[in-house]
């Protein structure tokens, strides 16, 4: 496959184009655009401008709103509900990220829900939000099925992502994005395309035997078995139930042959302001102390050294920041014509 080499600025610019084409409002378009390219940055193609076609159709098909009107209510003196309008989840879970933020400004923490939302893109991108302003982000949101429940054989759970950000002074912040699942179902594919067997931990079969044939798998797995089945659970409940909206095989499915339909998705947002527990100075000097102290850690054999979550990701965007975000020609030219 061959790939071309294009600047963030640039990308940033053709994803604006071709939103604001659709109906989307410039600056909808921009904040949906630099969560794209930002996962792009890192590394996580993924979640990348790969999703820029599937947007725009079902926009024009009627699943996503382009010109919502997200609405917000204080439910409490730290909670909200964003109403997202059926709109860019990008747009909405960003509105979301700010109201937890402006709460945990005033009064040290801010949960808050959003509902009739969409697909979101990286949830890393809205923990560094809180990062940035020296607080603590959480993030979560439910996905369709696609994951056995351990000891089963139909799927239940989706991948359920979860997303915690924690900055410091002197380095990055520490962000750990994750998935419940051990892999994506991209990578099951890129193992069937060239012909290589896949680990037993990835996915199972129709009768939820776990499986090395990339062909036979019907479904994926948790990580850690119980262990990431359960906090799969845990995501659904916090993202999902907690805020009145559809759970597990409930969850309208991100790629059905009807893209009119709205997928209601909900999502779960969390700020934690460190000033309200400690001196603000002191939490970001432990942190750097931390992060010193694991990078002074003795590595494994094959190991350089040992990194904390979020410094590959780090590594990933400094290098395509200076040589260019590599992506497919097809999608290149998609993003390109208006």
């Amino acid at each position: 496959m061959e790939l071309v080499r294009v600047a963030s600025d640039e990308l940033l610019d053709w994803c604006v184009r071709k939103l604001t084409s659709v109906g989307v409002p410039e600056d909808h378009a921009r904040i949906t655009a630099d969560v794209l390219v930002h996962a792009n940055l890192r590394g996580v193609d993924s979640h990348g401008v790969l999703r820029m076609e599937h947007y725009v159709n079902k926009i024009a098909a009627g699943g996503i709103n382009p010109v919502p009107k997200i609405g917000v209510s204080r439910t409490g003196p730290v909670t909200a509900i964003v109403d997202g309008d059926d709109g860019l989840g990008h747009v909405v879970a960003y509105r979301a990220m700010e109201t937890a933020l402006e709460l945990a400004e005033q009064h040290g923490v801010g949960v808050v829900g959003a509902v009739n939302s969409s697909h979101c893109g990286a949830l890393s991108y809205f923990v560094k939000m809180a990062t940035e302003r020296n607080m603590i982000g959480v993030v979560m949101s439910n996905t369709d099925k696609v994951a056995v429940p351990y000891g089963g054989r139909e799927p239940f759970f989706g991948t359920n992502p979860m997303a915690f950000g924690f900055p410091a002074r002197r380095h990055p912040p520490v962000i750990l994005d994750m998935a419940t699942t051990t892999v994506a179902f991209g990578k099951i594919l890129d193992h069937k395309l060239k012909g290589k067997p896949i680990p037993p931990e990835w996915g199972v079969d129709r009768e939820g035997e776990s499986v090395t044939d990339p062909d036979k798998v019907y479904a994926l797995q948790h990580f850690g078995g119980a262990k990431g089945y359960g906090l799969a659970l845990v995501v659904d409940v916090l993202s999902s139930v907690l805020f009145g909206a559809a759970y597990g095989p409930h969850v309208e499915t991100m790629y059905a042959e009807d893209l009119s339909r709205k997928r209601k998705l909900a999502q779960f947002f969390m700020a934690l302001n460190p000033s309200f527990f400690t001196e603000t100075d002191a939490f970001l000097d432990t942190m750097d102390r931390m992060i010193d102290e694991i990078h002074a850690a003795p590595p494994a054999r094959g190991f350089d050294r040992v990194l904390v979550p979020g410094e590959p990701e780090n590594l990933t965007e400094w290098q395509r920041l200076r040589e260019g975000i590599p992506l497919p020609e097809e999608i290149v030219r998609y993003l390109r014509g208006h």
